[in-house]
Order: C-alpha cells, then structure tokens, then sequence
C-alpha cells in the first residue's frame, strides 16, 4: 500500500507567510514494495480546512510529477491561508489520498503594512556601539481571539517577545540582504500568547549586519541606529479585526545590554536589568518615546528560506584548566555560535568571556587570526543568585572559551557551547572502514554548520565572515549532499542578483560590503555555477529561470571585457581574479603557480557552455546556440594557445591539468596524455595535491574518470602534509582555510588569513558520496529523479555507506567487501529510478536475494556491466574483481 508523506510548498513544511504567489508543492510516496511509482496525481487547494477545493482543482494529470508542482490556481492574496492535498493513482491503479495541509501567504504589498519605522534615540559612530534598544507597546484586547499574527521586519536584528514569552525559535531575524534594497519579515502565529485584558509586546534591537561591523570595515555600513517595523493583526471571534502598528504610542528605553556587535561581541549588565519590562504589569512611565524614521522605500519581502536557529548544545570534554588568572574550558569541536554560562557571585562582578579555536604552545587562547575581531563578551552580575546568561546578538568561531572575572571570583557552575546555523535539513550521510576519512566527512559537516550562517561565509571568526562567491561555488556539491540548501540558496542567489552591477559584473562576495570589481574568475563564476548546481542536486528549473538574466548579462559582461576569447589577459584593464587561491605551487604567491589568464580563459569556457545548456532546457533556443559557440570558440582559443606540440599543457601545475579535463577544453586525443602529466605531477611530489580553491573541488573527480582511481584513494589517504587527512591527524574538527593552517615544522601560519573554519577545501565531500559511496544525480533527469549508483571501491577501504534525503525519499548505497565477496545494499525512493554499475563489471556473476540478478524483480534494462532498477530495496552479491 502506498503512503504519502513529506508534503511541503517551498521546500517547508506549513510555511507561514510566504510571499511567492505561484509556489512549488511536492510531496513523497512510501512503500515497501518494488516498483511503486505514481501515475496520475490531483491536486487540491481550499481556501478553508473542510477539504472543498475552491481555489485550485488540477483535475487528474497522467505525470510522475511529485516535486515543484506549480500552483495554478486562483490568484492568491495577502494573508490567504490555503489548504492542500494531493490525490495519487500509482501503477497498480490504486488510488491514495494524502491528509490535508497548508500554507499561508504573508503580506504581498507595501500598502498591506500600517506601521512606520521606529527605533531609539542614540546612534553610535564607525567605532563605537550604543546600548541596545528596548521597545515595548501595551495594548488591551477587545474579545475572544480566533487568529492573530505578528509580522516583523528590521533593519538590524530583532529579538520579540510577548508578554515575556519568545514569539518564536529564530534568531539573528532578520537576518543579512542588501539593506538598500531589501529586508525580509517574518511572520510569527502568536494566539496562544495572548490572554484576555491586558497584554505586552516587547522587541530588543540588535545592530547586526545593518549597522554593526561588516567584513573589515567600520560600523554603519547601511546606517544606524537598527530600526523596527511591526504589525500585530488581531482577529476576533465576533468578526472584528484589531491592527496594532509600530507607531508613536510605542515607547522606549536603555537596560543591561550595553552594547553587541556581531564581530566585537556583546556586554550585558544585568544589575541593569528590568524585571518585567515586556509584560502587562510594567509601569513604562519613566520610559522615552520612540523615534520614528522616514520610509526609504526598501522592499519588504518574506523570509522565504530558512532562518538562524539553535542547533546543537555542546558540553566541555575534560575539565578546565587555569592558566594565571585565566580559566579554559575546550569544547572539543571547533563551533559556531555562543556560550550560556551558569554564574554565582557577588554584584559587579564581571565575567569576560574570550573565544579561540585553538591554543598557543603555552596553553593559552591563540586568537591572533582573528585580526580586528575582538571576539569577546563580557556579562556583570547582579548577585542575589544563581544566574544563567546567554548572549542575544552576536557569534563567534571557537573550541575554546577563555573565562576570566574582574572585581571578584564568582563560581561557573557551568558553560554549555549554543551551536548556531541556518535551519537546514540534514539530508545526507557518509562513513567508510577508515576512521580518518570519517573524521574528515565530520569536519565537512561542521565546517558546513559553522558557515552556513545566514549566508554561506568563508570563515565565522574573524573580521571579514564574508559571503565569498568562489568558495560557495566550488562548494555547492557537497552542501547539497550534507543537507537541503535549496532555499538556503534561493535566499543568496537573491543577494547576488541584488549585487549585480550595471554591467553585468559580479563582486567578489555578496552581499556587497564594499566591493567596486567583478570577482574573476572562479569566483564571480558563482553566478552560473551555483544555480546549476541546484538544478541538478534538486531539479530546480525555477532557479534557472529566475537567475536567467544575471547569468546572461554576466555572460556578455565577460565577453565584453575578454580579448580574442581570453580571459584575463596580462595587461587586461580590470581585476584579474584571485587565481588558484592558496595553492601549494605558487611559492609565496597565495595565488597560485597557474597563470590568471589561463584560469580565466577556462573558465570562461566552461560558463559559456554551462549557459548554453542552462538556455536549452528553458527553451530559450537561440541563446543556447549562441553560448554553445562562444563556448566552442573559447575551447579553441584555449587549445591553440595553452596545448604545445605534443599535445601536453605548458603550463604545468595540477590545477592547469585538472580544469582543462574537467571543463572539457581538451581534444579527445590529448586527454590521455594530459592526465599522465597531472598524475606525473603528484608523483613528482610524491603523492601529495598541491590544488588550490580551484582545482582541489574537481581533482578527485578526474582522476577517476580518467582511470587513475587508485591514484585518487592514494590521496585520500594520505596523512602527511599536504593533504586532506594531515589536518585530522592534528585534531582538526572542522577544515582548515590553508593546507598549512599549522604544520609541525612551522607552527601555525601567517595570522592575517589563518581560520580553521572553512569549508572550501572540504569540497572532496561531494567525492566521498559520488565516487566511494556512488550516489550521483543524473543530469539528464535531475534531482535524483534517476539516480546513478557505482560505488568505486579503493585504497584500503573495505566498506562505506551513503545516504542521500531526495526529494523522492532515501537513496542509499552501502557496500562492504569481505574476502572476494562484494556486497551491496542499495534502495530507490518510491517514485524514482536508478541506473546501477557495480565494480565487478561482468552482471553475469552478480546475484541478487540470492537469485541471479538478471532475472530479479524490479531490475530490467540489463547491460554487461549495469542495471536499471525500479524503486525498492536491493541486496546484490558479486565476486571481487581480479
């Protein structure tokens, strides 16, 4: 019997206040049985719960379309809450009902909000904060409520309460856009947080990334002070509706948070708190009234993605050790987020609370990486009793917390790390027999956590935490594999459509802190890269459509500013680009040993032929022929120009060899030659990578594409430096930014760009799933629709397993080889389908259930060296090959 489940509009499940208009709805089947696919679905859409579908019937629709189905029905309007299931024939001709869900659309215009921007008095300077801004609002209400919603928007951070209870689990609201042009709102359900007669809505202001530091710079890089939009709708039983907006009756005052800064971090005092100031009873006659500030025409949009969160809690692994006057406690996992300390002592006395990921030789914090970041709190105590203090408007990067007191010797009870990252779906799993390489997928995922923060950042602990373009783009793979990002990256994609410039160029990072330059390449190439990188891993067509016009404008930007289809040129009249940034062939240059004209001009030709294809699924025929050409036409250039005689790379470096295999820019007859260079390469070095950002995403890859798998496992394996596994030696808990963040001959390298929290190099991720694992999407059907499954056993590894959350349900591959036996479970979502490969080669000798595997249930399409299966799960048996 088929089942449904998983249904969810916009990648959510009951997502309230949305403002897409024509959302995707998807939905999953489960079953037990093999080959259980839909055949027809129906969907419904009400405008209430009684199942009456008078928004939207789609009628039956003969498809397999379970995800991003496209509403199609009456128009939608602010505030709708809209009812949904979905019917499903599946190919035994059984027919499954789903229960009912929702959505609820939020406010879709300017003229939907009542209320003016509001805030405090003060405002600070490019160096110096304020305290934070306490607002509150008293209301009375007027009857039995049926419905009531909140709807908040800030430019700065916002923390809301309602009558002294947290209105919802998010922090960090509103999160980070271009301020100029957008902020996103949220949208809280708060009934259960009214009760009858009086009532109060409270609302701390944080700075954040509006007027707080941004990168390296100073503060106020939007404006200051943060500033509050709020509309509270009440509706009540009787009928009567009750709107209650940021206006002038709200008032405002100064308490215990003396000041947070997402970088610098946050003081609070709490013998300045204010007992009950954001519940009815709280006499706010001593309290100023709010400022009001003029509307400067941002747009309102909703927060569509997800939002920051408490994830995780961790706990000291050892006990603290004292070091002078100083106390450290070591977490045990380089993490994101912030500490809640549990304190008793005396009053004024002040807890300073500094964050590093690691220790000097000496024992003590090594926080010099952090440059200006000074990446410390401080909390003074009101002293009548135990007290528990978590900090509201800032972050750090760190292992290790150093605990120092001012004015006495109070006793921590206890220090808990709060990890801290966008709400994202865990959605993918991956171990093997080596215990390092496991280590290694456990350090991907947490330097994932640690950066995916709003937006994807190059690093959380520093002054910078930037959105940088190229390490989200050589990324992107592997996030995807980790968990659901699709909205993660819908929500930035948007970002970098705001920081398009007028011709087309793209900076470096987005949001655009101060960047007046296209990014280069490799980075600015994120554009095209990352949203189809989505398509494939989700099926997104969506996301192409929407980003179509960036990518096609910075196209042509790059074809204007290019000569003669190179890119990158030596006296080109614009940035050249980062090259193979923190390559190990470069000598002292960061940049690498690979010319910039050589990695641009590939570049170039790779995002020509990405458009072109990006063109072709989406109809738009003419410009997939144009790009197609220009992308033939750059391939030549680059051959004439990088190829000698002998049909081998001049330019000889790993990164040269790896682009040009895996952009294709190669005769068919100079492949072979080029990846006997690459591998002469490595063994000149004698077994080490010396990639950068730019190549080490795709060495992996090619190496075992071009028949030097045991070269690759060779890699993977290594424990000396350079390599991925040298840092898990050294009790790396996350990646490292540098292959030599720290090594025992030197120590730890230059400060000023040292972190130890970067996923760009553990972008090998996405290897470990596809390649050992064998879980890959097929490009023709994209977003696992039909999956490719071929483990790619090696090195010394005797077992792994992969497990990939699709939007179908669980695809998962776990092999393990004992003796001359290799087994393999694998199982297909209900609904999908999967072209199998297993590394014996010969299907002949394959059994599966026992059965000769040919002639199993569910398993048709049988070639020499490959199955197609139909949705279930499988168990087969082979021999290992010679």
């Amino acid at each position: 019997m088929v089942k449904l489940t998983s249904l969810t509009c916009e990648h959510r499940s009951e997502p309230l206040g949305i403002d897409i208009t024509q959302p995707r709805l998807s939905w999953q089947l489960v079953a037990e049985r093999r080959g259980a696919r839909q055949t027809a679905y129906q969907l419904l859409v009400g405008s209430t719960a009684d199942g009456v579908a008078d928004l939207w019937d789609s009628g039956r629709v003969e498809s397999c379309q379970s995800v991003d189905v496209v509403y199609q029905g009456t128009p939608l309007t602010s505030r709708q809450r809209c009812w949904w299931r979905v019917r499903v024939w599946d190919e035994l001709g059984e027919v499954v009902t789903s229960e009912s869900t929702w959505w609820e659309m939020g406010l879709l215009t300017r003229s939907d909000w009542r209320g003016a921007w509001i805030g405090g008095p003060l405002v600070g300077g490019p160096v110096t904060t304020i305290p934070n801004p306490y607002l509150r609002r008293g209301f009375t209400l007027a009857g039995e409520v049926a419905t009531a919603r909140l709807y908040v928007a800030c430019l700065g951070l916002h923390d809301c309460t309602l009558n002294g209870q947290p209105v919802g689990e998010d922090v960090f609201s509103s999160g980070w856009t271009d301020f100029n042009l957008r902020v996103r709102y949220q949208v809280y359900d708060i009934a259960n947080l009214l009760k009858s007669g009086e009532n109060a809505l409270g609302v701390i202001l944080g700075d954040g990334w509006y007027c707080g530091r941004t990168g390296w710079n100073p503060r106020q890089r939007y404006s200051d002070p943060p500033r509050l939009l709020a509309q509270l709708e009440i509706n009540y039983r009787d009928g009567q509706q009750e709107i209650i907006s940021s206006d002038t009756a709200w008032r405002c005052n100064y308490g215990p948070l003396l000041g947070s800064d997402l970088q610098s971090g946050e003081s609070y005092d709490a013998r300045l708190e204010m007992p009950g100031w954001d519940t009815p009873d709280f006499d706010d006659t001593s309290w100023c009234p709010v400022k009001t500030f003029t509307d400067s025409g941002v747009a309102l949009v909703a927060s569509n993605g997800p939002l920051v969160r408490r994830i995780h809690e961790l706990s000291p692994i050892d006990k603290p050790t004292t070091l002078g006057d100083a106390t450290i406690y070591n977490l045990g996992q380089n993490m994101v987020g912030r500490v809640r300390i549990r304190v008793t002592g005396k009053a004024g006395v002040t807890v300073r609370l500094r964050f590093a990921e690691r220790l000097q030789p000496d024992g003590s914090i090594y926080t010099t990486n952090l440059r200006s970041a000074l990446a410390t709190d401080h909390y003074t105590l009101r002293g009548d009793t135990e007290e528990i203090w978590e900090s509201r408007f800032t972050f750090h990067g760190f292992q290790y917390v150093e605990v120092k007191a001012v004015g006495g010797t109070p006793v921590m009870a206890e220090i808990t790390g709060v990890v801290l990252h966008s709400a994202m779906t865990p959605t993918g799993e991956f171990s093997c027999s080596n215990p390092l390489v496991n280590q290694l997928q456990h350090n991907i995922q947490w330097g994932q956590k640690g950066n995916f923060l709003d937006v994807p950042t190059d690093c959380p602990q520093r002054d910078e935490r930037l959105g940088w373009m190229g390490d989200a783009q050589v990324f992107a793979h592997t996030a995807a594999f980790n968990m659901d990002v699709a909205g993660f990256f819908d929500k930035w994609l948007q970002d970098l459509r705001d920081g398009q410039f007028a011709d087309g160029g793209v900076p470096p990072y987005t949001p655009n802190t101060d960047a007046d330059y296209d990014g280069g390449p490799g980075w600015s190439d994120a554009a095209i890269i990352v949203p189809w990188t989505m398509y494939l891993a989700y099926g997104n067509t969506r996301v192409l459509r929407e980003h179509y016009q960036c990518m096609a404008r910075h196209l042509d930007f790059l074809t204007r500013t290019s000569r003669d289809y190179f890119r990158g040129y030596p006296d080109m009249p614009a940035y050249l680009g980062f090259g193979d940034w923190l390559s190990m062939d470069g000598g002292a240059d960061l940049m690498g040993g690979t010319s910039k004209e050589y990695i641009g001009t590939a570049f170039y030709a790779y995002s020509a032929r990405l458009l072109g294809k990006i063109a072709h699924i989406l109809g738009f025929s003419e410009d997939a022929t144009r790009y197609t050409e220009l992308a033939d036409n750059i391939r030549t250039a680059f051959q004439q120009r990088f190829l000698t005689a002998d049909g081998i790379l001049e330019q000889n470096t790993q990164t040269a060899c790896v682009l040009a295999l895996h952009f294709e820019l190669l005769p068919t007859a100079c492949r072979a030659a080029v990846a006997a260079q690459l591998v002469a390469n490595i063994r000149q070095r004698d077994m080490h990578l010396a990639t950068g950002f730019l190549g080490t995403p795709y060495l992996m890859h090619v190496l075992t594409e071009t028949g030097y798998l045991d070269v690759a496992y060779a890699l993977l394996e290594q424990q000396t430096f350079p390599s991925w596994l040298y840092p898990v030696t050294q009790g790396a808990t996350t990646i490292w930014e540098r292959w030599d963040g720290w090594t025992e001959e030197k120590g730890f390298q230059d400060p000023s760009m040292n972190s130890f929290n970067h996923y760009g190099l553990g972008a090998i991720g996405d290897w470990l799933y596809s390649t050992i694992a064998g879980i890959k999407f097929d490009p023709n059907m994209p977003g696992y629709q039909h999956a490719i499954l071929r483990p790619r056993p090696g090195g010394t590894l005797t077992a792994a397993r992969g497990a990939l959350q699709t939007r179908y349900g669980l695809l998962e591959s776990d092999w393990h080889i004992e003796g001359n036996t290799f087994t393999w479970k694998v199982t297909v979502p209900p609904n999908s389908s999967a072209t199998a490969y297993l590394p014996t080669g010969d299907t002949a000798t394959i059994t599966e259930g026992g059965v000769p595997a040919a002639t199993a249930p569910g398993i048709t399409a049988v070639t020499e060296a490959s199955f197609t299966l139909a949705p279930g799960s499988y168990h087969f048996t082979a021999p290992v090959k010679g």
